[in-house]
């Protein structure tokens, strides 16, 4: 009976060692996409289980190899779709266990190949990043000069490789952030004094890390992350506003003072003072203290200033800013705020997200509620400042045509700009100064 039971336990792990085999050589793969962006150029190999591969690049002409073992069927290429201006062709050769896959690149670039697990709702994935060349650069600090645009960088949550959740009807999330985005930048752009930058401009994938640098990079006032919430069950609704944890900004900012080589960039003309950043440390703390101080206070005004807006035209899953560690809202020197428009699992809030109406009413409102915040705290050398400093409070005894003369304007534009149908004005009316 023992070897009876051994003979079997034999028979067992190679029965399994087989179908193990068998599976481990099993690979192919089904589809290749091309994901252009402004930064990289991503390529994704989509197979049936986790690849295995070495990658090497050639020069003269520019190409990229990918050898992949354990590749059954036929080598030839699957469907692709996608293009780039990068990639002029992809081509692969083959034999029953294993296939090459060349890329014809346009010019000389060092890829990032890796592998990805699956995430719905895509499998087992094999991704070449080549970055781009040209990067936005910082601007140096504005000199002197006349009132400026506000900027406010507009976040499209996910993208390309990264869908975010999915609705009930199999909707993605990054199908419903952008064309919100899109609409609140045409509504910022028609906006005198404000002017809107697009992080992200089409279905590509964006690194988290590279989201905030491009708002840097547009020297930002507001970062604004457009996103839709999602639950394991259907029943939470409503959107709801996120700021930057204290705890994670205490952690930034000390990552940050380690990157002495960033100092420049994230302390702004002090760096100019703050020359031994490395030896003079707590003052280049003190600053960052400050600035991220300044950018966790603006961020929550404009927090509740949106969420004072969203509440009139949709529901709130929470009526007060929360905090949280998200990675788009770490920057110590931007301030950044996370919208989650509604939760793409529940049913209703899924229809109403994907209602192009809804979708204005939402970027309405969120322009609403940028355009009143500065407005009550505009940057000092913005237009919205210069546009707030020209006003007068009448006191006793001032009349509209002594105003006028005061200020060195005509009457009839005072009245004009202030839609007054006579010339009467009272005590305590506050009066702008075209």
């Amino acid at each position: 009976m023992k070897n009876n039971n051994k003979f079997l336990s034999c028979a067992g792990l190679t029965i399994l060692w087989f179908f193990s085999a068998l599976s481990y050589a099993s690979n192919q793969v089904q589809s290749i996409r091309i994901w252009p962006s402004p930064d990289n150029t991503r390529v994704v190999l989509d197979l049936a289980a986790a690849p295995q591969y070495k990658s090497f690049s050639l020069n003269d002409p520019d190409r990229l190899v990918i050898d992949l073992s354990n590749i059954t069927g036929s080598a030839t290429l699957p469907a692709i779709s996608g293009d780039s201006s990068l990639i002029k062709a992809i081509r692969s050769s083959g034999d029953d266990s294993s296939m090459r896959i060349v890329l014809d690149l346009t010019r000389n670039v060092k890829p990032t190949v890796f592998a990805l697990t699956p995430t719905a709702p895509y499998g087992h994935r094999l991704v070449i990043d080549f970055p781009e060349q040209q990067r936005i650069e910082s601007r140096p600090p504005p000199s002197i000069r006349a009132a400026r645009d506000i900027v406010i960088a507009i976040d499209a949550g996910h993208g390309g490789e990264d869908p975010g959740s999915i609705g009930p009807s199999g909707i993605y999330e990054k199908n419903l952030t952008l064309p919100i985005a899109n609409r609140l930048a045409e509504l910022i752009n028609k906006e005198p004094g404000m002017r809107a930058v697009m992080v992200r401009t089409g279905d590509y994938f964006i690194h988290v890390n590279r989201r905030t640098e491009v708002a840097r990079g547009h020297q930002a006032d507001l970062l604004v992350s457009i996103h839709a919430d999602a639950f394991t069950s259907p029943q939470p609704k409503g959107a709801s506003v996120w700021v930057l944890s204290l705890r994670r900004a205490t952690t930034e900012v000390g990552r940050m003072l380690e990157q002495t080589e960033r100092h420049s960039e994230l302390l702004g003309g002090v760096a100019e003072i703050i020359r031994d950043s490395a030896n003079e440390r707590y003052l280049a703390q003190t600053v960052l203290d400050l600035s991220m101080n300044h950018s966790m206070v603006t961020a929550y005004q404009a927090a509740n200033q949106v969420l004072g807006e969203l509440g009139t035209i949709t529901s709130l899953h929470q009526a007060k800013p929360q905090a949280a560690s998200f990675g788009v809202l770490k920057s110590p020197d931007i301030p950044s705020i996370l919208v989650e428009v509604g939760f793409i699992s529940n049913p209703n809030d899924e229809r109403q997200l994907k209602s192009a109406s809804h979708q204005a009413r939402l970027a309405q409102s969120l322009h609403r509620a940028l355009k009143r915040h500065f407005q009550l705290a505009p940057p000092a050398d913005s237009l919205f400042a210069q546009q707030r400093a020209r006003e007068h409070k009448v006191q006793a005894g001032e009349s509209l045509s002594l105003l006028a003369q005061r200020y060195d304007v005509s009457v009839d534009a005072l009245r004009s700009h202030n839609q007054l149908s006579n010339d009467s004005i009272r005590i305590g009316q506050v009066l702008r100064i075209p």
